[in-house]
């Protein structure tokens, strides 16, 4: 047998090993799309694809064949991810609104396989996840420039599920209006509380009269249903071309810097990963001198950072609240274990609602 002949049969061998490791990896990647539809994880991880081939290329001695592994792992990984993709198809993903509202756009950046299900409300896009009409719901929970969205808040308190991320987006609000309208013929403005308080300066400034809706996309149905040329709705460019409204004028948020943040709700908790630097916790505490001053220097002694803690009433009992704390840090390994132990001594009831990577801007 020649040189050649031998380096052929090696390389023959060496691929029917390769497609044998080819399906096996390919079936794990079936289980990781499993788990990401049933957590409400999407496909991208772009951190995650950068330390795995960063990891894997020091397998590599040879200087001349790296640069052309590391090539092999990446294309691999786009393998995988459309192979993924083509598996979440089906993934049904809840949001408050119609289609064109801002929770309907995050959803699609985030889950663009997916089919975005419209519902009345937050409430009602929540209570879908809960009983299994979708997979996931995507709510937002804070804008930067109007505060809280409360009743999301009270929903991760009184409800079931829990959060496997956290994503920003900039809000870029929007006066939108039926073709003919004018900013000077506006006497009313109508869109989600939320919209109206973000655009204030701006309202005031013209002397709009407001009225509230659930959220802006439907502000602009309404307002291309009534027709009129005198009423115009704040929000989104999408929501102007879904219903054949006009814009009168961009970005008429007080803030330069509006951006929401959207938290994706699901039935079982994402297991805790050593990369997970962000937690998210309810709790109540126990109604004895000192408690909620406990709870917080138990966060910190465990050498958790807290970058929020808000309170809200519980609702079930006069003058009782609940705590919602974020914070940095890996709740999973042993600090965050010893942390919940001590924890659950000053406090009522104690729920992590979700522990992830730092947030992703949309």
């Amino acid at each position: 047998m020649t040189g050649l002949e031998e380096a052929r049969k090696t390389i023959n061998e060496i691929d029917r090993q390769m497609a044998e490791l080819f399906s096996r990896r390919m079936d794990a990647v079936r289980t990781v799309a499993a788990y990401k539809q049933e957590h409400g994880i999407p496909v991208e991880d772009p951190s995650r694809e950068e330390s795995m081939v960063k990891k894997n290329a020091v397998y590599i001695t040879d200087d001349d064949y790296r640069s052309y592994y590391v090539n092999f792992l990446k294309n691999t990984v786009e393998l995988s991810k459309h192979f993924q993709h083509r598996l979440l198809d089906g993934m049904r993903v809840a949001f408050s609104g119609v289609e064109g509202a801002f929770a309907n756009i995050v959803a699609r950046k985030v889950f663009p396989d997916a089919e975005c299900v419209a519902y009345q409300d937050f409430s009602a896009a929540y209570s879908a996840v809960v009983n299994g009409e979708c997979d996931c719901a995507l709510l937002p929970i804070e804008n930067s420039y109007n505060g809280d969205v409360e009743r999301v808040m009270d929903l991760a308190f009184f409800g079931s599920l829990y959060v496997s991320g956290i994503y920003e987006a900039e809000i870029v609000q929007n006066l939108l209006a039926v073709k003919g309208a004018t900013i000077d013929g506006i006497k009313r403005v109508i869109s989600h509380p939320q919209a109206l308080g973000q655009c204030a300066e701006y309202i005031r400034k013209h002397g709009f009269e407001t009225v509230q809706a659930v959220n802006t996309a439907v502000a602009a149905r309404d307002v291309a249903e009534m027709g009129r040329y005198d009423t115009a709705a704040i929000g989104s460019e999408e929501a102007a071309e879904k219903f054949g409204l006009i814009k009168l004028e961009g970005h008429i948020n007080e803030s330069s810097a509006n951006t929401t943040r959207f938290a994706v709700f699901t039935r079982a908790r994402k297991a805790s990963s050593p990369t997970d630097n962000r937690f998210i916790m309810l709790f109540t505490v126990n109604n004895s001198v000192g408690a909620l001053g406990r709870a917080v220097s138990v966060i910190g002694e465990y050498g958790f950072n807290l970058r929020a803690l808000k309170s809200r009433p519980t609702k079930e009992l006069v003058w009782n609240y609940y705590f919602y704390a974020e914070g940095e840090g890996n709740i999973g390994g042993e600090r965050g274990t010893a942390m919940m132990s001590e924890l659950s001594k000053c406090c009522k009831q104690l729920k992590v609602l979700g522990s992830f990577d730092d947030e992703i801007k949309i």
